[in-house]
């Protein structure tokens, strides 16, 4: 009996050596495999094939286009590039799907996710990386950001883009200008902003203000201001139902406190969009605003900045609901419509430019990465001071600051209409809070969303 269970003891050490050292020469194969797996390699069949993708007139954007020779030299592909002003940027891309057209690398804004991957406009990534010859071992989809990659690149539970120029809100200000009032560290609150610092920061006779609020009509204004001051205040645009929630109580306080703010921000701030709030900043006419993240680069760039040497950076303030800071940005996706040799060609430019290799590059070329490993590179965090405040709001910040469905293109219009007769005074919050309610649950109702036609969350 003793030698049939040392038979067996040494036959199951027998199995487990003979398992190990298959286990070990798979290893092996596969790591070997993954150590051959080149960008070079991979590009060969594709070498010759040009893409077309849409860019912004943003940092971001033109971090990327620095870096393209890099990838073109590698793999042979030429990417072209169509630079589009974000307000005509979906429509662009919209009637490119409806009509059969040119592009292949698709710019997703976190509120066009909806519709564009629910239309079947997306390529999937699990196209891309099932297939060996295409997916970079290093891809790491779990190294990005994950409310990033969450917010911006998946629909349902499929993953449609990578996270490529995205934005956290940060408060931009010019330190000498609050130290000379006497403030030795900008607002913590929304209420310190406008009550504490927007008196002492304003001299309307020779047109200086405390703040600027970018609210140009269209997404500007539905998103970038009317949105930036639900969440802080504990509003928001609908409640778990998709019913609206405008005239709660917290809500109605975020767009009160926005009509407050006109005292402390420059005349004909409806008209600012980003480029315009930026400016103000730069030009020291202004000396607070709440903007991306992206836009460090521009502000802290000496040829278009007069503030460099006063330039600081922290969270956007907080509101009676705690830190709840805007969330932008978008993610590159394939287009579904493309040839395979277009998507495959695609996919190998999305992978390298949002890659954790390229990270370190795009940063330091003006743009600003979704990656997680980068923003903890002692170097990164001292050479740029957005970093710290930026990564803080990532790790805390609102997933659902802009609704992500596809109807949000037709609630953003009303929403811009209503909200700058708000800040001109044409209409008061309370009825042009109605407004907005009604035709929101009118499209919402009409698209199925109260009788159980679709899903409320995705």
């Amino acid at each position: 009996m003793k030698m049939f269970r040392g038979k067996k003891v040494l036959g199951a050490i027998a199995f487990a050596a003979a398992l190990f050292s298959s286990t070990a020469i798979m290893s092996t194969a596969l790591s070997s495999s993954a150590m051959a797996w080149t960008l070079e390699e991979a590009a060969q069949p594709y070498k010759g094939t040009s893409i077309k993708a849409i860019f912004l007139d943003r940092p971001g954007y033109a971090a990327a286009i620095k870096l393209l020779p890099e990838f073109e030299k590698k793999t042979g592909i030429k990417v072209n590039y169509e630079i589009v002003p974000y307000e005509n940027s979906r429509e662009r891309q919209v009637l490119d799907f409806t009509g059969g057209g040119e592009i292949d690398v698709v710019l997703t804004d976190v509120v066009w996710i909806g519709e564009f991957a629910g239309n079947g406009w997306l390529e999937p990534v699990k196209t891309f990386t099932d297939d060996a010859k295409l997916a970079d071992p290093k891809l790491k989809l779990d190294g990005f950001f994950p409310i990033l990659l969450e917010s911006f690149g998946t629909w349902g539970d499929e993953v449609y883009g990578l996270p490529f120029d995205n934005y956290s809100g940060l408060l931009y200000y010019n330190k000498c200008t609050l130290q000379q009032a006497g403030f030795d560290k900008p607002p913590a609150t929304w209420d310190e902003l406008l009550n504490v610092y927007g008196p002492k920061l304003t001299d309307q006779a020779n047109r200086k203000y405390a703040f600027a609020l970018q609210s140009r009509r269209g997404e500007t204004q539905s998103a970038d201001s009317f949105m930036r001051v639900l969440w802080p205040f504990g509003g928001s645009l609908l409640d778990d139902k998709f019913k609206s929630n405008l005239n709660s109580k917290e809500s109605q306080a975020g767009l009160k406190f926005r009509q407050d703010l006109m005292k402390i921000m420059p005349p004909g701030i409806v008209d600012y969009d980003h480029a315009e709030a930026v400016n103000a900043l730069a030009q020291g006419n202004v000396a607070m605003i709440t903007e991306w993240s992206a836009f460090y680069s521009t502000l802290a760039d000496p040829t278009k900045s007069r503030i460099t040497d006063c330039l600081a950076v922290a969270t956007e303030p907080a509101g009676p609901a705690g830190l709840k800071p805007a969330l932008g940005g978008f993610s590159l996706g394939v287009n579904a419509q493309s040839s395979d040799a277009k998507k495959a060609a695609a996919w190998l430019f999305i992978q390298w430019v949002t890659s954790e290799e390229m990270a370190k590059p795009y940063v330091e070329a003006g743009g600003v990465s979704g990656r997680t490993t980068i923003y903890k590179d002692a170097d990164i965090q001292k050479r740029y001071p957005f970093v710290q405040p930026m990564v803080a709001s990532w790790d805390g910040g609102v997933p659902d600051f802009r609704p992500r469905f596809a109807e949000w293109p037709e609630l953003s219009e009303v929403i811009a209409e209503w909200g700058t007769r708000m800040m001109l005074g044409n209409v008061s919050i309370e009825d042009g809070a109605k407004s907005i309610g009604a035709k929101v649950e009118e499209v919402l109702g009409q698209a199925g969303y109260y009788k159980g036609d679709k899903p409320l969350r995705k």
